[in-house]
């Protein structure tokens, strides 16, 4: 299915967490706290502002963010969990720089 969000609304694919605590403790699925972080799948085209100009996003498709613990609305689509919430909602977009991939790797 072709979804596209409305306005200043973000699709978000939240980010997997590790099974397994810093100790090694294997955290059930019950106890687990949903991660506050994610990538944006798709973004809409922007709000408008008093004068009626288009006003875009400053989040694109790709990039990883952090946003608020009840910020969000929790939606299925063609199976897959994602999440939709306003912009206004994401506290902050993460940038990956050459030190951070080569660590990742």
């Amino acid at each position: 299915m072709k979804f596209r969000p409305l306005h200043d609304r973000v699709v978000i694919r939240r980010a997997e967490r590790d099974l397994k605590s810093k100790g090694g403790i294997i955290i059930p699925d019950t106890a687990k706290e949903k991660p506050q972080e994610g990538e944006v799948i798709a973004v809409g085209p922007g709000s408008r502002d008093e004068s009626g100009k288009l006003m875009a996003l400053d989040v694109k498709a790709g990039d990883h963010i952090l946003f608020g613990k009840w910020s969000c609305t929790e939606v299925r689509i063609d199976g897959e969990d994602l999440l939709v919430m306003k912009e206004a909602d994401i506290m902050v977009a993460v940038e990956k720089d050459g030190a951070d991939a080569k660590k990742a790797a």
